[in-house]
Order: C-alpha cells, then sequence, then structure tokens
C-alpha cells in the first residue's frame, strides 16, 4: 500500500495547505482507515480541526434502494450548512464496491444530480480535493492484484520519489511549457481510429492541474467553445460513473452538440445522462493526460484521464476558471486513447503523436 503517512502529508501541505483554526471535512469510507487517521493526525499537528465522515459499507445502496421522491428533488440542509461553514475539504475514494450502484436507476441519479447543484456550487468556492486509496474492489475493477495496483497508485502520486513535493513541482512546470504553446492555438483537432473531431479554443483559458485539487493529477485542460465541436469522437477507455459500466461510447457532434451517441454496453446509461439538461450534449471540457506514471487504464477516471498520451473530453458543465460557459448537473469525462494510433494537433501542428509529445 502506499505509505499513508507520506500520503497524508501531500495532502495536507501540496493539496489543501492547511493552516491553524481551519475545519477540514475529510470524507472516505472506512476501508481507507489508514489513510483518515493518517491526514487526522496531520491536519492536527497544523492547528487545524480535521472532520472526519468514514462511509460504512453499504451506505450509498441504502440511499438509493430506500430514498424516496422528495430526497431525489431536495437535499439536507445540514449539508449546504457544512459546506459553507467549513474552509476545505477533501475525498478519498476508498470503495468496498465498484460496481454497488449499477442497478440503481439513471433517471434517478440525474434527478438527485439536478437538484443537488447548490451543494456543488457551494463546494467548488472553498479548497478542495479529491484522492483515492487502493482497495481489493478498485484493484479488481482495474483487473490487477491488489497489491500491483497499489503499486500504480503509489507511482501515480509520485510517492516513489525521493521528494514527492518537488516532483509535481516539476509537472507543474512542464505542463505550464506544454500550455504556453496551447494558449496561441485557435483549433484543436483530435485524430485516431474512429476520432476525428475539431474544437474551437481561441481564448479560452488552459488550466494547469497540477495535483493542488485532484490528487494524482497531470492534466492541463480547457473549455471548448461551446458550439465549436464538429465531428466524431470514440472513448476506447472504458468508464464507470456511479458503477455503471459504460464502454465503447461514440459520439457525433454538429454545432458542439451531441447529435448521434452510442455505446457497447451501458448505452441506457449515455443516452439518460445526456438528455439530463440543456447543456449536457455539450462539452464543458477538453483535457490532455500528461501522468505517465500510469500506463494503463484502471476504470477510475480520477487515474484515467490523467493517463500520459490520452485526452479527454467532458460532457456538461464548464468550469468558468477556462472561459467556458455551459451549464449542466454532468460533468461527465470520457477518454480517449491516443498512445498506439492518435494525433493531437493545434492549428495543424502536432502536440501529441501516438502518445508521445512533440518538441516544442
Amino acid at each position: 500500500m502506499p505509505d499513508p503517512a507520506a500520503h497524508a502529508r501531500l495532502l495536507a501541505d501540496y493539496c489543501l495547505d492547511v493552516r491553524p483554526g481551519q475545519q477540514i471535512v475529510v470524507r472516505s469510507t472506512t476501508l481507507a482507515a489508514p489513510l483518515l487517521l493518517a491526514l487526522q493526525r496531520e491536519i492536527l499537528e497544523r492547528g487545524a480541526w480535521p472532520l472526519l465522515r468514514p462511509a460504512l459499507p453499504g451506505q450509498d445502496e441504502t440511499f438509493w434502494g430506500a430514498a424516496r421522491d422528495d430526497h431525489l428533488d431536495a437535499f439536507a440542509p445540514a449539508e449546504l450548512a457544512e459546506i459553507e461553514g467549513t474552509d476545505a475539504s477533501v475525498r478519498i475514494e476508498a470503495p468496498h464496491n465498484a460496481t454497488a450502484l449499477a442497478d440503481v436507476d439513471p433517471a434517478r441519479m440525474t434527478r438527485s444530480a439536478r437538484a443537488r447543484r447548490p451543494l456543488r456550487e457551494a463546494a467548488s468556492e472553498r479548497r478542495w480535493c479529491v484522492s483515492l486509496w487502493p482497495t481489493p474492489a478498485l484493484a479488481q475493477q482495474a483487473g490487477m492484484s491488489t497489491g500491483a495496483f497499489a503499486a500504480l497508485v503509489s507511482r501515480a502520486l509520485f510517492l516513489d520519489r525521493p521528494d514527492p513535493v518537488a516532483a509535481w513541482t516539476e509537472l507543474s512546470e512542464r505542463q505550464a511549457r506544454l500550455i504556453e504553446r496551447l494558449t496561441r492555438a485557435r483549433e484543436i483537432r483530435i485524430e485516431a481510429p474512429g476520432t476525428d473531431l475539431r474544437l474551437d479554443v481561441s481564448d479560452r483559458t488552459w488550466i494547469n492541474s497540477d495535483g493542488r485539487r485532484n490528487m494524482p493529477s497531470g492534466e492541463v485542460f480547457t473549455g471548448p467553445h461551446e458550439s465549436s465541436a464538429e465531428g466524431v469522437v470514440t472513448f476506447t477507455v472504458p468508464a464507470s460513473p456511479s458503477g455503471v459500466s459504460v464502454t465503447g461510447v461514440e459520439l457525433r457532434f454538429a454545432g458542439g452538440r451531441v447529435v448521434d451517441a452510442r455505446a457497447d454496453a451501458g448505452e441506457a446509461y449515455l443516452l439518460e445522462t445526456l438528455d439530463t439538461d440543456d447543456g449536457s450534449r455539450r462539452l464543458g471540457e477538453l483535457g490532455i493526460g500528461t501522468n505517465f506514471g500510469l500506463d494503463r487504464p484502471t476504470g477510475m477516471i480520477l487515474l484515467d484521464e490523467k493517463i500520459g498520451g490520452t485526452v479527454h473530453l467532458a460532457l456538461g458543465r464548464s468550469y468558468p476558471e477556462t472561459g467556458g460557459v455551459n451549464e449542466s448537473a454532468v460533468h461527465w469525462d470520457l477518454v480517449c486513447d491516443l498512445r498506439r494510433s492518435g494525433r493531437l494537433s493545434a492549428d495543424g501542428d502536432a502536440i501529441l503523436v501516438d502518445g508521445a509529445f512533440t518538441a516544442g
């Protein structure tokens, strides 16, 4: 397993920058107890207040099985009060069962997502971070032994480096240089088998995602112009939103909107998500993965969207800091793997070819 003390220090210092007197909400499951306890200690040693919120096995399944209409169309006021009354939050993914919600009606999930929008907006105003702790369920989802998956996570976190913070600082600098190239671009084109998509990114801001919010991270991203997407894209990396297996997604865009969609598996979830609201058929994000500590898909989007040599597109909500204005209850990242046969270009100049960044 990753060293919980080193992982906790990375979260407390590099990601959250914990200060005396702050109140830090920490959410995970009981399987992440080693990291939760280590993070509790690190937060306390910095003079702040750790507010641990460990979830029980079966807690989410029980909610979705028992929730009434009024639970789907609202949220507990105390949830909003906690967000507004605390300084930062960290969520550590550590599921007991990665597909626990596979049988939940997608319509119920999208209905609840719409109702909980005020919570997401309030949470975005404070400092936050998302990380993970290896569990047997995540290892099974990745098709790996628990030990091999834990080693992959350690590499992705740069905990195998002598100085993880220095390693993340170096990655941030490399990504800054990549952003310098991309900032000048007007059109991004993505080409791969089953994919030929053009996006207008002129005058949009590229963000350096260097581990401050997602740990691990390793991507640069922006919000393409909402009416610009033209062409087709095939997402070759399987997705598991809310534990639902979705594979072989193919989308066709015209005027920025998805006008045709299919999937080899999980098509009902895909179509239901696309019909969530007015913004769910438009793109809110284009991201480019740069973390070469990740060398294979795992079924977990926190990791897969960061794989070096891939690109991802998010249906739905834009991040305002990019200049994107698309609004939606949805933000669903889907990954297109360019490592074997693919190309990403900016105004005709190759940026990424077969998974390797070009000089420039």
